[in-house]
């Protein structure tokens, strides 16, 4: 059973996320405000943080950034009726993994929470290949990936978009298809938080570059991105 936090401080939209997400074999957490939540998650290890931004008491930029430090594996999905494309560009680089636009459709959110928590299940018995990227290694099976024996700090997200391009160096892959294979198959809709995450991943990249030769990420303007293996590997 997976367990969850829902962030809301709106108790018709909690009391709806609550229940439809115990309806569907959550175990789920509610808090209104951003202490709460921040207290809730100190003593517990979610798999799932559902965080409203627009929170009474705290930022919810803040509460966001808190959050992933004190449950550094939990996926974070931040909820904002804000419209402007920085506030979620904000979010994500505090930490999110995701985000949904209020107001935001039942079955979407549902659909987006069982995405993530099949992406995050513990990984089965079969022993899964290491990909090798110039002196870049990843390990699908830890979910590990370093540079000369040094482990490159990754957040969950970061991680499975590092494995699939690694998974296809010098292959063009589509924003569509990574954003259906690391987030949602079922996704549509502005794809921010993939260009957020890339960048995030270039900036771990290029600290790493001291170690060894390490992969760049390239962006195909108008079709995706390949992670190009570093000259003479």
């Amino acid at each position: 059973m997976s367990r969850l936090l829902v962030v809301e401080d709106d108790e018709t939209i909690g009391s709806v996320l609550e229940s439809s997400l115990r309806a569907h074999g959550h175990q789920v957490g509610w808090q209104r405000t951003g202490r709460d939540a921040l207290r809730a998650a100190a003593g517990t290890d979610f798999d799932l943080v559902l965080l409203d931004l627009g929170l009474p008491d705290l930022d919810g930029v803040e509460v966001c950034r808190q959050l992933r430090a004190s449950n550094p594996t939990a996926v974070l999905v931040i909820l904002t009726a804000r419209t402007d494309e920085m506030d979620v560009v904000v979010g994500l680089e505090a930490g999110a993994d995701d985000y949904l636009t209020k107001p935001v459709r039942l079955a979407e959110l549902l659909a987006r929470v069982r995405a993530h928590l099949r992406r995050v299940a513990p990984a089965t018995s079969e022993v899964q290949p290491m990909l090798v990227v110039g002196d870049l290694l990843v390990d699908p099976g830890s979910r590990r990936a370093s540079v000369a024996g040094t482990e490159m700090p990754l957040r969950a997200k970061e991680f499975d978009l590092l494995a699939r391009l690694a998974a296809a160096p010098e292959v063009a892959i589509s924003r569509e298809t990574l954003m259906a294979q690391v987030w949602d198959e079922n996704w549509f809709g502005p794809t921010k938080t993939l260009d957020v995450h890339v960048a995030a991943l270039r900036r771990k990249l290029a600290g790493m570059s001291q170690l060894g030769s390490v992969p760049r990420i390239t962006t195909l303007r108008g079709h995706g991105y390949r992670l190009e293996a570093p000259k003479g590997s």
